[in-house]
């Protein structure tokens, strides 16, 4: 290795170690906010929700499936404004909207007001996750980009252990200012999540070229490392449409002078073209298929793990500290995948490797003859779907030119897989409850399909 090699190596890694500390943490705390704040309905069931507010039949799955109709509708045009917005500005102010708009939810009276409310939560939040992944995109290298997502995707495993042990201790304010303990839950949580938007907006960076913690050396290296790597995308992915020595002459620019790529680079002006190239793309429909698959038993298991919980014989508080310890090992494996994922640059075989420790759990959870059996099968459910995720979302930015083409291909297979919202919030209804497998079976289904 030369000196010069040498060199690059060790800015590179100064570099991303600088990134990893400044964007990671936000980014995992805001998707930590973000499930817990969505999934926290299902803690305020087993706290009283349901028998304070008159709920009835399946009014409680009614409930969360508006949230996923208004979720869905945002994805797209959210990414679209990012690039025109910022993503350091847009990013906070959607947590900011749905930390108000959770805190509203602990003073609904009725079946309606919820209806609204959560519609309202869906609004805000559908933008998070696509623009995420679309902000990691333009910070990181393809190959370094799945182990960024599976450490701030852990969080989500951790916000099922975090939103239990939190949601046990906030029931605690029962009749606190005369007001219920499953209300204070979303008061609490709403508040925080609007203290930790505006945290976030302090230390998100727009892109790399504002990054003000780097040094001119190192904003100008990182620059340059990134365009290289999108660049070597775009050369084998110039539309049809466009004249074909753009494409020579990208090529040529690249093997000749990897600054001129760095000088000459523009702001990409939004193009309906661009977006039908996302559209189109057979990639973003198949990974969307596939993601369906794992968002039906994932969302499943978020936000009826506490009900399920509960029908193998706890109650109170002992249901909600014992929805924690299966998403442990799931926290650990999501980033122990993600770093062998980008290391090995597979991302199809680990989802191979780790949805048949799913189905084994499903399995186990429709076969066990005791609650000791079922409840170990929650663990393994867990640790072979989260794992799964970060390996779809990191298949589409790899494989996308063009800043528009990859908002769109992002936030489209995200708004095709989270269909499965439908079917996750009707897989365990109120008359399912007194048959205890149901939900099992109906989740195994899923995980296999995926």
């Amino acid at each position: 290795m030369s000196f010069q090699e040498s060199d690059h190596k060790a800015l590179t890694k100064r570099i991303l170690w600088k990134l990893d500390c400044r964007i990671l943490p936000p980014l995992a705390l805001l998707w930590l906010a973000n499930f817990i704040d969505r999934s926290n309905i299902g803690n305020a069931r087993i706290a009283g929700l349901e028998r304070d507010l008159g709920l009835h039949g399946n009014q409680f799955n009614t409930i969360l499936a508006v949230f996923y109709a208004s979720y869905i509708i945002v994805e797209l045009p959210s990414n679209w404004v990012i690039q025109r917005v910022g993503a350091n500005r847009w990013i906070p102010l959607l947590v900011c909207l749905w930390g108000v708009v959770t805190t509203l939810t602990g003073l609904v009276q009725n079946f309606g007001g919820l209806v609204a409310i959560r519609m309202c939560l869906g609004l805000c939040e559908g933008g998070l996750l696509p623009g995420m992944i679309l902000y990691l995109s333009t910070i990181y290298k393809r190959h370094e980009l799945q182990l960024r997502v599976g450490i701030f995707y852990a969080s989500a495993s951790l916000s099922g252990a975090f939103g239990g042990l939190l949601a046990t201790a906030i029931t605690r304010m029962e009749g606190v200012g005369g007001l219920s303990g499953w209300r204070w839950i979303f008061i609490l949580e709403g508040i925080a999540t609007v203290i930790l938007s505006i945290v976030s907006a302090v230390f998100l960076p727009a892109n790399l070229e504002s990054a003000k913690f780097l040094t001119k050396e190192e904003r100008t290296f990182a620059t340059r490392r990134f365009r290289m790597d999108e660049s070597m995308i775009s050369a084998d992915a110039i539309p049809v449409e466009r004249d074909t020595h753009e494409k020579e002459d990208t090529i040529q620019t690249l093997e000749s002078s990897p600054k001129e790529v760095f000088a000459t680079h523009c702001v990409e002006e939004f193009e309906w073209r661009e977006v039908m190239r996302g559209v189109t793309d057979i990639q973003t429909w198949c990974t969307g298929l596939a993601y369906f698959g794992l968002i039906v038993s994932l969302y499943s298991y978020s936000l009826f793990l506490p009900t399920i919980v509960a029908g193998l014989g706890y109650s109170g508080g002992q249901a909600q500290l014992h929805t924690v310890p299966p998403y442990v090992p799931a926290v650990v494996l999501t980033v122990i995948v993600a770093i062998m994922s980008d290391k090995l640059k597979w991302r199809g075989p680990f989802i191979l490797i780790c949805l048949p420790l799913a189905i084994i759990g499903y399995i186990v959870a429709i076969t066990a003859q005791t609650n000791t059996g079922r409840y170990a099968a929650v663990f393994l459910m867990a640790a072979g779907v989260y794992p799964s995720a970060p390996c779809i979302l990191s298949i589409l930015p790899n494989n996308s030119s063009g800043h528009y083409k990859k908002a769109t291909t992002t936030a489209l297979q995200l708004a095709i897989a989270n269909t499965g919202g439908f079917v996750a919030t009707f897989s365990y209804t109120s008359e399912k409850i007194k048959r205890p497998n149901t939900f099992e079976v109906i989740a195994s289904h899923s995980v296999s399909s995926s």
